[in-house]
């Protein structure tokens, strides 16, 4: 790493979401964040663009196989359940409340967040493609700028 604490394309003040842009259950997260980050906290990016690529690499992740939702916040990673509840802590309510899960030890949360991740597929679905933001959204997403 470089004296740069930040991936690429990101800074310490930026907060990036990093999803499965293929998987049905990933994109309906991505939906929501769309609708109730209303003070446009986040950017999100797909692991499959370029930039989430490039944020893989920069933390050493695999970059062809992905079971965990990311979070990059202040340039520090986080991921599973973790990543889940600091989003969800920094909605608007009632999202915050939901945040409480915290309190269910990690491993319990990161077993139960593991077996959906490895079986969302099979449960959800998957698209052929990633599929574009809608035009008035594209802000919000990291490569879109």
């Amino acid at each position: 790493m470089s004296d740069n604490p930040c991936a690429p394309g990101i800074s310490l003040q930026d907060r990036v979401i990093l999803f499965d842009g293929v998987c049905k259950l990933c994109t309906a997260w991505s939906r929501f964040l769309i609708r109730y980050d209303k003070h446009d906290k986040f950017r999100l990016a797909t692991v499959q663009s370029p930039q989430g690529q490039a944020i893989l690499r920069w933390y050493g992740l695999p970059t062809d196989h992905f079971e965990t939702l990311l979070l990059v916040e202040g340039g520090r990673l986080y991921c599973k359940s973790a990543a889940i509840i600091r989003v969800l802590h920094q909605l608007p309510l009632p999202w915050p409340l939901f945040a409480l899960s915290w309190m269910v030890p990690r491993p319990l949360r990161d077993w139960l967040y593991d077996r959906i991740a490895r079986n969302r597929y099979r449960l959800f679905g998957r698209y052929e493609h990633c599929p574009l933001p809608d035009t008035k959204h594209q802000g919000k997403f990291l490569d879109n700028n």
